[in-house]
């Protein structure tokens, strides 16, 4: 997958078959200019349509798609020669016929427990093989444009239907509820959004509106005629992470030796630039906090100085200049947004191998509304669901391309887990772990170093201080103070970089993943196997929600130092 196009914003649609005939010029001109809306507001962010092609709605916003030259991802809920005879004109059948050849197609596999012979006929099976169309899009999409008349209906699939499970994941009819809606069947969900474009029918009378308006499930159901704050912040953080995507396309492909390109796991191109983006940024993270931390150990020095050495304005200047250029840099990094930056993209990269690692090994239900994105960080930051739309798009695009022969779990076990010998997951936690709790044990004797010296001289002024002279007895409390200082910011720092957190964290991860080797060992046959790494990926991506919001909850505050 180049690295031009990372991430799309994907449209879903949904709406009815028969419209009114004068109803399709306004709707063409409507979706039209909502597609060049979205392209204009999020230039770096490239617009693909998922379409099932079905006749009407679907048909018009593909063909507008096609128009503008937007990718189509067709999600099929039917084989072709199944599938062609639901369309009633003739002319549609032969649309149908030119934009299959123009569309990326997605054949969705029959429910569970169902043949060829179940859905051949219009009847219940037939119409929840549509419904799991409407989901698949659903599930997949960062805005569902809704071609809809506004009322409610029981029709199994219909469009009434696939709205309200885009805003509340329930839909009648025996389909199985999407993961993580519990926050949106209370009305707290504000991952998901429609624009709905008021849409006549046939047989049915006129609108009263034809006023495009955006529905989020905040509250019930939310209607607004601009697209949503939440959801606008969303949106540009996939187009902030594209544009770092395009500007370190070169250094990546050079840095990686061209690792990006593997045609074997789309998804895996998608991880190495987030895992680049992330290393990058960490350590510009990691620069700052240096910098400020020793600038403020500057100041500290400065300060004793003046009060105890040489009490000259040049002194005290310093003190300011070390002030402000502390300040300095801490604004620039948050200007530039390392920090958020840093965080966010550890957490895509991560999620990203997991993904990866779950294609390689065959973990890829097409008959579920469960996805990976689904619960990755839901209890966090609603600005972090870019994070969950990016890995939508990646999910997507590993669709598209050929899923391996067999199951690849042997070389997704050496690879992803590993040994605490060789290479791994297991051996890197290990290894990171040893050597973060060495450097903290390391960091915490120069620390109490610092604090004893320092009780130790004042103890010695204490007893002795009448036999030094005034001079000596300033250098000594001024050493006393400076070592006092040293000891602080070293705490400081240290409680900003999370070390005790981060041996922690390295430590459950080791266990986990060791666990995971054991249960693998023992295990009898692909089936258990793939059990074993889904429920790894999902401890995993748990453990590294948790991750991100502990740092997030320590963002560099100069001023408080």
């Amino acid at each position: 997958m180049p690295a031009l196009d990372a991430t799309h914003l994907l449209v879903g649609i949904t709406g009815h078959r028969h419209l009114h005939p004068s109803a399709i010029a306004p709707l063409k001109a409507q979706v039209r200019t909502f597609f060049l809306d979205l392209a204009a507001r999020y230039p770096q962010l490239p617009v693909v349509l998922l379409s099932s092609l079905a006749e009407g709605s679907d048909q018009l916003a593909a063909q507008v798609a096609f128009d503008l030259g937007l990718r189509v991802v067709a999600p099929l809920p039917l084989p072709v020669e199944l599938y062609r005879d639901d369309f009633e004109d003739p002319a549609s059948l032969a649309l149908f016929e030119r934009q299959l050849q123009q569309a990326e197609l997605v054949h969705l596999p029959l429910r569970s427990g169902l043949v060829r012979e179940d859905v051949a006929l219009h009847g219940p099976a037939r119409d929840r093989q549509y419904a799991k169309a409407g989901i698949f899009i659903s599930s997949h999409c960062h805005v569902l444009l809704a071609l809809w008349d506004g009322l409610e209906s029981d029709r199994l699939g219909g469009t009434a239907q696939i709205v309200r499970f885009h805003l509340h994941g329930e839909l009648p009819g025996a389909i199985e509820r999407r993961r993580g809606t519990t926050l949106a069947l209370l009305g707290l969900d504000e991952e998901t959004v429609a624009f709905h474009l008021p849409t006549r029918r046939n047989g049915h009378d006129e609108l009263v509106s034809t006023q495009g308006r955006w529905l989020t499930a905040e509250e019930g159901v939310a209607a607004q005629s601009d697209m949503p704050e939440t959801f606008d912040r969303m949106f540009r953080r996939q187009a902030e992470f594209n544009a770092d995507c395009r500007k370190y396309a070169g250094t990546i492909a050079t840095e990686t030796g061209g690792r990006t390109d593997d045609p074997a796991c789309p998804i895996h191109a998608m991880f190495v630039t987030a895992d680049w983006l992330a290393r990058t940024y960490q350590r510009r993270v990691n620069r700052v906090l240096r910098i400020v931390y020793l600038l403020a150990a500057a100041m500290g020095f400065a300060f004793f100085l003046y009060t105890h050495v040489a009490t000259h304005q040049v002194v005290i200047n310093l003190f300011l200049v070390f002030f402000l250029a502390g300040t300095g840099v801490v604004l620039v990094s948050r200007r530039r947004e390392w920090q958020r930056k840093y965080l966010d993209y550890r957490a895509l990269a991560e999620g990203l191998r997991v993904q990866s690692y779950w294609r390689r090994a065959g973990i890829t239900d097409l008959h579920s509304p469960s996805f990976a994105h689904d619960n990755f960080m839901h209890k966090q930051d609603a600005e972090l669901g870019w994070i969950r739309n990016v890995m939508r798009s990646a999910s997507l695009e590993g669709l598209l391309e050929p899923l391996p022969s067999a199951p690849e779990v042997g070389a997704v076990v050496r690879e992803w887990i590993g040994t605490t010998e060789s290479g791994g997951q297991l051996r890197y936690f290990s290894i990171a772990a040893a050597r973060r709790a060495r450097l903290h044990h390391r960091a915490e004797l120069a620390g109490l170093w610092c604090l004893w010296i320092g009780v130790g001289i004042s103890a010695v002024l204490a007893v002795f201080s009448r036999w030094f002279d005034p001079h000596l007895q300033h250098i000594l409390v001024s050493t006393m103070g400076i070592l006092s200082v040293v000891a602080a910011v070293h705490e400081a720092y240290a409680y900003k970089k999370a070390d005790k957190e981060l041996i922690k964290q390295y430590r459950y991860m080791q266990r986990i993943f060791g666990a995971a080797r054991r249960r693998l060992n023992n295990s009898k046959g692909v089936s258990e196997q793939q059990q074993i790494l889904r429920t790894l990926g999902e401890a995993a991506l748990a453990e590294h929600a948790e991750w991100t919001l502990m740092h997030r909850e320590r963002p560099l505050e100069h001023s408080r130092l």
